[in-house]
């Protein structure tokens, strides 16, 4: 019998390389992959449905799993991870000089829906009490006038965000003083080129992020695998492979970070930051599996609820396909 032939598309990390070299297969599918920015592929795959496995945004695909209209399936194996406490900018001349301080404020967003933001309100509110529905958002493109939600979001009357002018971006409004502060993934270029009216709230942010996980236990999870829908329900044997063929990717990638023989990594010290990351977040410090994220399931579900993004608080198995959320054990 024929392999499947399947589209694959997300970014060239580490830890899904072995997929694209060819190292790690996915039983029974020979794959037609497509090495692309997240941004790219969430915009492919959402508005066109463009991939049959591919990584999505777990903010638009709540979104799309809450209104029913979900094109594609989860996999619980979590390409994206990332502390968001270094993702808050601030321009310097507004007072604002602890998170209190963004009470009122008009705080800046590439697209209010993206994960990154999603996590970073919610940590905004748990941590000091600044809620959603107490910030003016503004959103746009960071660098590009005229960007706009990948996919459509209904938020209630409580939530003030507003499209900014299509002349112009975030980063130069964040700069100018048009807007007191901006929230993103990505660091806007007027910080990048030092500019002496923007900084980061958390100067000491790997520290600040650092604490949060020892607290809270959460490493925040950005982006996890989809399938399309349509191929799980006549290939209900392809959830579970996709799972272990990128489990098996980033075994591999965690296994050369504490190569010494030889460095395979371009840092001088990556052993030493490996060990050191084992030391603060223990062994398994990027797991894969429902079972082993629940915690961090639950919250970020709450979050994306409580900013009315969901209107109702998905349970997160509602986010994945059943056969990979009991999986079998030896």
């Amino acid at each position: 019998m024929s392999k499947l032939q399947l589209s694959l598309a997300c970014a060239g990390y580490d830890r899904t390389r072995a997929l694209f070299d060819g190292r790690v297969s996915i039983d029974g599918v020979d794959i037609v992959p497509t090495v692309l920015e997240p941004e790219e592929a969430f915009h492919r795959a959402f508005k066109y449905g463009e991939f049959d496995i591919t990584e999505i945004s777990m903010s638009s695909h709540t979104v799309m799993t809450a209104r029913g209209e979900a094109q594609y399936v989860g996999v619980p194996a979590f390409l994206s991870r990332v502390f968001r406490h270094s993702g808050i900018y601030i321009n310097t001349s507004k007072g604002i000089t602890r998170p209190e301080d963004l009470r009122g404020k008009i705080i800046g967003v590439p697209e209010y829906q993206i994960t990154a933001n999603v996590w970073i309100r919610g940590i905004l509110s748990d941590d000091y009490g600044v809620s959603a529905d107490q910030v003016h958002w503004r959103r746009g493109g960071i660098e590009q006038p005229g960007r706009g939600e990948r996919s459509p979001i209904k938020l209630p009357p409580s939530i003030d965000l507003q499209q900014i002018p299509d002349d112009k971006t975030l980063s130069g409004m964040l700069e100018s003083g048009e807007i007191d502060a901006m929230i993103s993934a990505r660091a806007p270029s007027c910080l990048l080129r030092g500019s002496p009216n923007v900084a980061r709230l958390f100067p000491n942010f790997k520290d600040v992020e650092a604490d949060y996980f020892k607290r809270t236990r959460h490493f925040p999870i950005m982006h996890m695998v989809g399938i399309r829908k349509s191929l799980v329900e006549k290939h209900p044997w392809l959830p579970v492979n996709v799972y272990k063929a990128f489990a098996e990717a980033k075994r591999l990638a965690i296994h050369d970070l504490n190569e010494i023989n030889m460095l395979l990594i371009t840092l001088p010290w990556v052993v030493h930051e490996y060990n050191a990351t084992r030391e603060l977040m223990g062994e398994d410090f990027w797991p894969y599996g429902f079972k082993e994220n629940l915690h961090s399931l639950e919250v970020f579900t709450r979050y994306h609820h409580e900013q009315g993004l969901s209107s109702r608080k998905l349970a997160p198995e509602e986010l994945f396909t059943p056969s990979v959320i009991d999986l079998s054990r030896i």
